[in-house]
């Protein structure tokens, strides 16, 4: 064999960029960008109802991101996350409605939550582990109840009308329109945290999470990193929270409550801890969840399974069972989330016919 056919074998990476880039081969840059092409040209074959699916995994898939830059990057805990998704899509709202053209206000009531999120991550910043998670219940309780009393902001038990997404005069309202909207910022806000992991405030929040005592020896402020966590993770949900409310065209309280928060704690835990693509993964897992649960009813009606255990009548109360018990099992056997068997199914077909 001819000297000049021999290539190098092995992982060679010699500068910190090489470690960090987001796409390790040209294929993997190929796949996404098919991947967005395709999803361009979902609107042509899918029916509505997919759509409305796949809306909702965006934006939901969002807000997760948020919660998982705070959890699975940062190491705080938070069970309040649908509070500040709520108080994103109410300052939407609040914001078109007093002129503000809706896209702006979208970004806007993202800031405006921020800031809020800043006020509860200050004084939560000193805090870790059992401590933490009482203050973010207590925000969740705070704010769910000021939703109810502050009529000027959210309607009060009443609500709130969103107005139409609309961009130089074109309306976007519609599963077939809106999804492109949903989608931009898809694209956008999780091409800017897998860029934010690879910055140094990044490696700061993953320090911080790792082992914070070492951090703070190696000059990394943990209160400023800890509340960082809560602002930019208050700004996903605010993005988030404003999508929906735009979508639906109205906002309400009804819904913004503990079980909400515990539902975006178990994306991000199906999904994986830590993981960008695995914020997308857990929603999409947990959105398809109820669908088919309410199709596996729907396939059982009037046999002898449904006359005992009255799938009709208790569909909703099998949902909540069953995220308790997806949690409980994948804490168990897949800790690691849908992430981590994504990546080793990868390994396994690179490494493949070979088994090391």
């Amino acid at each position: 064999m001819a000297m000049d056919t021999l290539r190098p074998c092995g992982d060679f990476r010699s500068s910190y960029g090489a470690d960090q880039t987001i796409f390790t081969t040209r294929l993997t840059l190929a796949f996404l960008i098919g991947g967005i092409a395709l999803l361009a040209l979902a609107p042509l074959f899918l029916s509505n109802y997919f759509l409305s699916l796949l809306i909702q995994i965006g934006y939901l898939g969002i807000a997760a991101l948020g919660l998982n830059i705070l959890v699975g990057f940062s190491g705080q805990i938070s069970i309040g996350h649908a509070v500040f998704y709520g108080f994103g899509g109410f300052a939407s709202v609040f914001l078109a409605e007093h002129g503000v053209p809706v896209p702006i206000a979208i970004v806007l009531a993202g800031l405006w939550t921020t800031a809020v999120g800043l006020l509860f991550g200050i004084p939560a910043a000193r805090v870790k582990g059992l401590y933490l998670a009482i203050a973010t219940l207590a925000a969740q309780f705070i704010l769910q109840d000021f939703f109810v009393r502050a009529e000027w902001f959210t309607g009060g038990t009443h609500g709130a009308i969103a107005p139409p997404f609309e961009i130089f005069g074109y309306d976007m309202s519609g599963d077939q329109r809106y999804f492109y909207v949903v989608l931009v910022f898809v694209v956008v806000m999780y091409l800017f945290a897998t860029n934010l992991m690879r910055t140094r405030d990044g490696r700061a929040l993953i320090a911080v999470r790792d082992h914070y005592l070492s951090a703070e020896m190696m000059g990394v402020n943990l209160t400023k990193y800890r509340t960082m966590a809560f602002g930019i993770s208050s700004f996903y949900a605010g993005i988030g929270g404003a999508l929906y409310a735009h979508y639906i065209g109205y906002m309400s309280v009804e819904g913004l409550d503990i079980l909400f928060s515990i539902q975006f704690l178990a994306m991000i835990i199906i999904g994986g801890l830590g993981s960008v693509m695995g914020s997308l993964l857990g929603t999409i897992f947990m959105v398809l969840l109820p669908e088919m649960t309410g199709a596996l009813a729907s396939a059982l009606q009037g046999s002898a399974i449904d006359k005992a255990l009255h799938l009709k009548d208790g569909i909703t109360y099998m949902r909540e069972m069953l995220i308790g018990a997806v949690i409980i099992l994948f804490l168990i056997f897949e800790p690691d989330g849908l992430a981590h068997r994504w990546r080793q199914i990868k390994a396994y077909w690179k490494l493949y016919p070979f088994s090391y």
